[in-house]
């Protein structure tokens, strides 16, 4: 499924990109990199020698994937923090070599390896032969991902861990084909729209999955339970009352704390403000009540009921947790009530 991704479609055809697929030219290589990955620091193996790069990209919603390779054994390093990306190499045929804890780590065909660049050091070796299929994705992106589904965002322990998965005939793969399948299929909107933004959910919730696996991190009821009760306890009355949206000062006395302490727990242990986790919460049962709402209700008035006055911005913050405007998701229950 991986052999011709992002090369040929599911009908078998080629797929026309726009700008240069294969270049001999370590100038225009490295813009490519560049802009697909981050700067960074390449030294090829042999001295004087000269790329036959492969430069495919696609996006998923805000999931770069690239079918790349240098064409030649290289060595990468000084990779830059502050472009704030996560890198995920699946290796597709011949070798890499990652910075890990202990030994290198080596990647060959089928395997996967994570490394977020912008709160580790890191750095790679690849082999003449190596072919990758990888993935580039904004440090911020899988934060809030990590927030929505599982209500509170790791700390280091997951982020500076380096970690290796995968495997031939692993579910990992299977996803990666079906994404380079989808976002192939001839009139494809993956980049944008619904179907970019489910590629983008489930590629990073399964990565998620994996790379906490691998770093011995829990992220369902474990990792909740491991923060103070106090931080549950507020996390409790925030979502049961979120229509009423208490304040944070009268949640803390409510538990027994001060505002300052319940809003340094929830930046520790859930990396967000008990402000922002409210917000979110708010936005949520927001959404509950526009796919349940009868015909005859506007997005106005439900988000009235919620105590939303400025709709302008509502309506930014809707569409930045959830892909779509808060009159699109009224519009598609309404259109679905209508028809049953």
């Amino acid at each position: 499924m991986l052999e011709e991704a992002l090369i040929r479609d599911v009908h078998g055809a080629q797929i026309q990109h726009a700008g240069p697929t294969r270049s001999a030219d370590w100038d225009e290589v490295q813009e490519f990199c560049r802009s697909v990955y981050m700067p960074y620091r390449v030294q090829p193996l042999e001295r004087l020698s000269r790329p036959d790069a492969t430069m495919i990209s696609a996006r998923a919603g805000r999931v770069t994937m690239t079918r790349f390779s240098y064409g030649t054994g290289i060595y990468l390093d000084q990779f830059d923090p502050e472009a704030g990306n996560i890198l995920v190499l699946n290796t597709l045929r011949g070798a890499l070599n990652h910075q890990c804890l202990g030994a290198p780590a080596q990647t060959g065909a089928g395997d996967s390896f994570v490394v977020d660049c912008s709160r580790t050091d890191y750095w790679l070796e690849g082999d003449p032969d190596h072919m990758q299929l990888n993935l580039t994705i904004a440090h911020q992106v899988m934060e809030e991902t990590a927030e929505r589904w599982f209500g509170f965002v790791p700390d280091d322990r997951l982020w500076t861990s380096r970690i290796k998965f995968g495997g031939a005939n692993s579910a990992w793969l299977k996803l990666l084909g079906y994404a380079a399948q989808s976002v192939s299929e001839p009139g494809s909107t993956a980049a944008d729209g619904p179907l970019g933004r489910h590629l983008e959910e489930i590629i990073c919730l399964e990565l998620l999955r994996q790379w906490a696996a691998g770093a011995g991190v829990r992220l369902d009821d474990g990792a909740r339970a491991a923060a103070p009760r106090y931080v549950r306890q507020a996390e409790e009355i925030f979502e049961t009352e979120a229509r009423q949206a208490p304040s944070v000062g009268d949640v803390a006395r409510r538990v027994g704390v001060s505002a300052r302490t319940l809003s340094g727990g929830f930046t520790r242990f859930r990396g967000v403000s008990p402000r922002a986790f409210l917000s979110a919460r708010r936005l949520d049962g927001l959404r509950a009540d526009l796919l349940a709402a009868s015909g005859d209700r506007t997005v106005s008035e439900i988000a009235a009921d919620w105590g939303f006055v400025n709709f302008g911005a509502l309506a930014g913050r809707y569409c930045d947790r959830f892909g779509e405007l808060p009159s699109h998701t009224l519009a598609r229950s309404q259109r679905k009530q209508s028809l049953n």
